[in-house]
């Protein structure tokens, strides 16, 4: 009988030991993404700091800035427009790449809104560079694509501004989301960016 040598290869026990590895860096990468969730939607602070690193910079169109400056945007943001939400978290794409990994994580929004309509909702994706630092894998840079949102009419353009459930933004912060990285359904979108990187002239505006 002829048998496949690929089939009935053993492993070795360093290729045993890199695959063990990927798979636990890729499930705490997946644990900080959940993670993140969870902090914000209980408007918990210190959890949500705990999913960054200190020097991180999250660009989430609306909002850029360090984690801490995010953290009490987000809570703040979330206590004066909602009532309750949800972020809740799809698909996940992980590249590995020794101590930085690359991910593309699918995510819905849901709130009830204190003002206006009473469910908001919209879709996008959390485009993270992850770096390992001492054994913890944490989100150094971060971006937040709106990819859609329930609208009154068929859109021109994916305009980020009309697919944010932050309402009455000033035109410096919508210029800031119209300047900012936009959705593409090709290779020129962000989530292609290897590393991914955040523009320091954003945290200027």
């Amino acid at each position: 009988m002829i048998t496949d040598p690929e089939i009935t290869e053993t492993p070795s026990l360093a290729e045993l030991a890199t695959a063990i590895r990927e798979l636990q860096d890729k499930q705490a990468i997946r644990d900080c993404l959940m993670t993140y969730s969870r902090a914000v939607d209980r408007l918990d602070r210190e959890l949500l700091l705990s999913v960054y690193h200190p020097d991180a910079i999250d660009d989430h169109g609306v909002f850029v800035g360090s984690p801490e400056q995010f953290a009490d945007w987000a809570i703040d943001m979330h206590t004066r427009t909602h009532l309750s939400h949800q972020h809740a978290i799809f698909n996940i794409t992980c590249e590995l790449d020794g101590d930085v990994a690359h991910t593309e994580t699918y995510y819905m929004f849901v709130g009830i809104n204190r003002e206006g309509k009473p469910l908001t909702m919209s879709g996008g994706r959390y485009l993270d560079r992850f770096e390992k630092r001492h054994g913890h894998w944490a989100i150094a840079a971060r971006v937040c694509i709106r990819d859609w949102a329930p609208l009154d009419s068929i859109p021109d353009q994916l305009d980020q501004v009309a697919m944010t459930v932050v309402k009455n933004l000033p035109e410096r912060t919508k210029s800031l989301m119209r300047t900012g990285p936009q959705p593409s359904r090709d290779r020129s979108d962000i989530s292609y960016q290897r590393p991914l990187t955040i523009d320091p002239s954003r945290l200027d505006d």
